[in-house]
């Protein structure tokens, strides 16, 4: 191949969704709606856990973490798919979309890890009830937040290195982020050995985490069913329904996109099912996590009165 093609270029084009020029705005409208409200959901929930005394339980700090992650998390991916909407085709600097590749994995990462320490907190709840005060103190839970941020950015430091590493001959990215797969379709050399050294990096952060939360989750269900009355087993999942919903929705869109990579799946197809973990999953995670909890809303309460005894002043 000619050498000038090899040579790395100063921007790469993301090419985002193929929609005709009506439908952009009404796109771009509709991304700018949810991205705002899922900012502020995210957000509200942050201030109303570090607020109310009532929620401070391992529980909701963990919740609170959550709701920070997916803040940064949806603000790495959905400005450039803004701005795919508005503009098209906008280039992003190559020093930019590397980054941008790393933040979206790392926090990705995160979140795995995070998820199975929440499956945790819940089984030592639910498991150990006796001890779950001294198992989850203010030393644990901070232990193991820091544990999981930290194993999802020393993770992602793999993918994003050895894929910023490849010579490029292209720069047309066929997605409305920086992701592995289309970045790899770009390179001018072999990918294949990449492609299984991401996928058992990924694979490996993934499919563990995931088993975990399986086996943590199969430990509750049996300590549930051996509940005597039918309104405490009912109590019981109440406060485990929410997490596996999320997890549910966040490893399943993340399996199908990344298992196989790349080219297993139709060009296009990676870039509709990252809508779910990108996009959908941090907008819905308040909702999940607040629509049907009784806790929840009466902080809110209380938060609302302490809110309007200050207004009101002495």
């Amino acid at each position: 191949m000619d050498r000038l093609n090899r040579t790395w270029p100063q921007t790469f084009v993301l090419t985002g969704f193929g929609a005709p020029g009506p439908v952009r705005p009404l796109a771009f409208l509709a991304t700018l709606g949810v991205y705002v409200l899922t900012l502020a959901s995210n957000s509200f929930i942050i201030v109303l856990v570090q607020a109310d005394a009532g929620l401070s339980t391992p529980m909701y700090f963990f919740l609170g973490v959550l709701s920070f992650l997916e803040v940064w998390y949806v603000s790495a991916t959905v400005p450039t798919l803004l701005l795919t909407w508005l503009r098209g085709r906008p280039p992003i600097p190559v020093a930019g979309c590397f980054l941008q590749l790393y933040a979206v994995h790392s926090l990705g990462m995160t979140e795995c890890s995070l998820l199975a320490v929440m499956a945790l907190d819940r089984h030592l709840a639910i498991c150990r009830p006796l001890h779950y005060p001294a198992l989850m103190s203010r030393k644990a839970q901070l232990g193991l937040a820091g544990a999981a941020w930290v194993a999802g950015f020393s993770a992602a430091l793999v993918p994003a290195g050895l894929t910023a590493a490849l010579p490029f001959c292209r720069k047309q990215v066929a997605h409305y982020f920086c992701d592995l797969a289309p970045l790899m379709r770009l390179a001018c050399v072999d990918t294949a050995w990449h492609a299984r050294v991401h996928g058992a990096v990924i694979g490996m952060i993934n499919t563990c985490n995931f088993v975990l939360i399986l086996g943590l989750y199969g430990g509750v269900l049996r300590a549930v069913l051996k509940l005597p009355s039918a309104a405490s087993r009912a109590k019981a999942f109440s406060t485990c329904t929410s997490h596996v919903t999320v997890v549910a929705l966040f490893f399943g869109s993340a399996f199908v996109v990344y298992v196989g990579l790349p080219g297993s799946q139709a060009e296009g197809t990676d870039k509709c099912i990252a809508l779910v973990y990108t996009l959908l999953t941090p907008f819905l995670n308040p909702i999940i996590y607040t629509l049907r909890n009784k806790e929840v809303k009466r902080a809110v309460r209380r938060v609302i009165q302490q809110i309007r005894a200050i207004l009101k002043g002495p």
